[in-house]
C-alpha cells in the first residue's frame, strides 16, 4: 500500500490593483513588484483589476500609463479583470446578503459632526464611529429620507479579529472598540473600498494580497465581509512604505519619483535592482530582471520598517 501523499498546496493567484488617479510612483511600484515576485516565484498567477472607484480623480489615460509602465518594467499579468465601475451590480449584490442578515442601516451623519463629536483613534488618527444613526426609529429614518441620502453603514461585532500578515506578523484588532460600524455604500451611491475589494477578490479567487502597510488596519474589516459573504480570505502582506525625507509620505501629485521620472533615469533593470535592494532581496542595488528577482525571492528577508529614501538622489 502506497504511502499517504500530502498534496501540493495549489499555485497562488495574485493581483496588481492600482488606482488610475495619476501616474504610479515608486512606492506603488515597490509594492506592485513584490506581489509579482511572490506569486512568481511559486508558479502563480496574477490579475490586473484597474480600481477606479474615484471616478471624478480616475481616467482612463492614467489606466493606460499603468498598464505601459508595468509592461515597461517586465511584469506581466494572466488576465484583466473589469474595472470597479462596471461592477455596481455584483456590489449591489454583496450588499443584498449583508441586509437579509439584518447588519446593514442607513446613517446621516457627516464627516464634520464625527470629527467633532469622537477623538481619533490612537494608532491610525480615524475616529471610531459613536454609533449615532444605529438605533433611530423608523419614524426619525423616514424624517431624515425625507431630507438627505443616507450612507449605509455594517454592523461590527464586539469582538477581536486577529489574523498573521505575511510581513508584519500577528496583528488584530477589536472592530466595535477600534473602528466601530463602517459605511459599505456611500450616500451619493458610489461604493467604499472596503466593500469592493473583497468582492471583488472573492470573485477572482484571489488568494494574495500584497500591498502598502498604510492598508494592514482595513483587514480586520475586510475580514469580517469574508465572513460574512461566506469566502475564505487570501493570505496578506502588508510590505514597508517608502518615504521622503522626514518620513513624508510620496504622492502622486507631487509626482516624487514617479515611473515618468524614473523612466528618464533608469533601465528596467537599473530600478528592478535598486527595489530589490530596498526589499532585501540583494546587497547592493545591482541591475536585474523581473524574472531574476523572482527566481530568488524570499519574504523573509523584506524589512518590516518603512524606508526613508532621498528621491533627490535616489
Amino acid at each position: 500500500m502506497e504511502p499517504h501523499r500530502k498534496q501540493a498546496p495549489a499555485p497562488p493567484k495574485g493581483r496588481f490593483a492600482p488606482t488610475p488617479s495619476g501616474r504610479m510612483h515608486l512606492g506603488n511600484l515597490f509594492a506592485a513588484l513584490l506581489a509579482w515576485a511572490s506569486v512568481r516565484s511559486r508558479g502563480g498567477s496574477m490579475i490586473l483589476r484597474i480600481e477606479d472607484l474615484d471616478t471624478e480623480r480616475c481616467s482612463d489615460a492614467w489606466a493606460d500609463l499603468i498598464r505601459e509602465d508595468l509592461s515597461w518594467l517586465g511584469l506581466d499579468w494572466d488576465r484583466e479583470t473589469p474595472p470597479q465601475r462596471e461592477r455596481g451590480d455584483a456590489y449591489a449584490a454583496a450588499l443584498a446578503r449583508l441586509e437579509a442578515q439584518g447588519l446593514v442601516y442607513p446613517c446621516w451623519c457627516t464627516r464634520g459632526l464625527l470629527h467633532a463629536a469622537s477623538a481619533p483613534h490612537a494608532e491610525d488618527g480615524h475616529s471610531v464611529y459613536p454609533g449615532f444613526c444605529r438605533d433611530l426609529t423608523e419614524e426619525q429614518r423616514a424624517e431624515k429620507y425625507a431630507a438627505a441620502a443616507p450612507s449605509f453603514r455594517l454592523l461590527v461585532p464586539d469582538e477581536d479579529i486577529r489574523f498573521t500578515d505575511g510581513v508584519q506578523g500577528p496583528c488584530g484588532e477589536n472592530l466595535a472598540r477600534d473602528c466601530g460600524d463602517f459605511v459599505v455604500r456611500k450616500a451619493d451611491g458610489s461604493w467604499t473600498y472596503q466593500l469592493a475589494v473583497v468582492v471583488d477578490d472573492i470573485a477572482s479567487g484571489v488568494t494574495e494580497v500584497v500591498r502598502g502597510r498604510d492598508l494592514l488596519s482595513s483587514v480586520p474589516r475586510q475580514l469580517y465581509l469574508y465572513r460574512l459573504l461566506g469566502a475564505a480570505p487570501p493570505v496578506y502582506f502588508h510590505v514597508p512604505l517608502l518615504l521622503g525625507p522626514g518620513g513624508r509620505r510620496l504622492s502622486k501629485r507631487e509626482r516624487d519619483l514617479d515611473l515618468g521620472v524614473l523612466r528618464q533615469r533608469f533601465s528596467p533593470q537599473q530600478l528592478l535592482g535598486r527595489l530589490a535592494w530596498l526589499a532585501g532581496q540583494q546587497e547592493r542595488p545591482a541591475p536585474l530582471t523581473a524574472s531574476e528577482l523572482a527566481a530568488g525571492f524570499d519574504w523573509r528577508r523584506v524589512p518590516r520598517q518603512d524606508l526613508e529614501i532621498d528621491p533627490e538622489n535616489w
